[in-house]
């Protein structure tokens, strides 16, 4: 009798990252297959049965929210963890809605994206009919950091022209900024 490996899929755009994180996982025991878009996560999940899969959420074509639902279509008892550069509270609720295990933002490594299937999911905080919800409701100051931060690192840090994008005048930006800084 002959014992296959759990199976993982990778999917992401950056090829390098895939790579690296497949070599990390097949180190660790898994059988790995790699796909950079939806399209080819796809035909790896009609071809082959998937124990766990690890979704970027921005790529070409369809992006992860969509790989995240039509994966689980094809293979319901995968087990999905969202890996990503560009984490939010509202893209984090929506993957766990769609049925993602975890969501972790980049970057993350073997380990920790592991540890991230290994853990239980929180449990539902609501009750039919009661006041509290499943999941954290953001403020609005924090809605609007995440939104700043995600404009100025797609202006590649460029102040002048995120608050262009933004519809603000630079000085306000850069006031927001001094006071509630955004990692680089």
């Amino acid at each position: 009798m002959t014992i296959t490996p759990p199976s993982i899929l990778i999917v992401d755009d950056d090829a390098r990252l895939r790579e690296r994180l497949g070599k990390a996982m097949a180190a660790r025991g898994f059988e790995v297959h790699a796909a950079g878009d939806h399209a080819e996560a796809m035909a790896i999940a009609r071809a082959h049965r998937i124990d766990r899969a690890i979704v970027d959420l921005r790529m070409p074509g369809p992006g992860g929210l969509t790989v995240i639902k039509d994966l689980l279509e094809v293979q319901p008892e995968v087990a999905i963890v969202v890996v990503t550069g560009y984490g939010s509270i509202a893209t984090a609720v929506e993957a766990v809605k769609l049925g993602a295990h975890d969501y972790l933002t980049k970057p993350s490594n073997a380990d920790q994206i592991l540890a991230a299937f290994d853990s239980e999911p929180e449990p539902a905080a609501a009750a039919p009919g009661g006041d509290q919800l499943a999941y954290e409701v953001p403020s609005l100051a924090r809605l609007e950091w995440e939104h700043i931060a995600r404009v100025l690192r797609e202006c590649n840090g460029n102040v002048s022209k995120a608050a262009r994008v933004l519809g603000m005048h630079r000085r306000t930006l850069q006031y927001k900024l001094a006071k509630f800084p955004v990692p680089r």
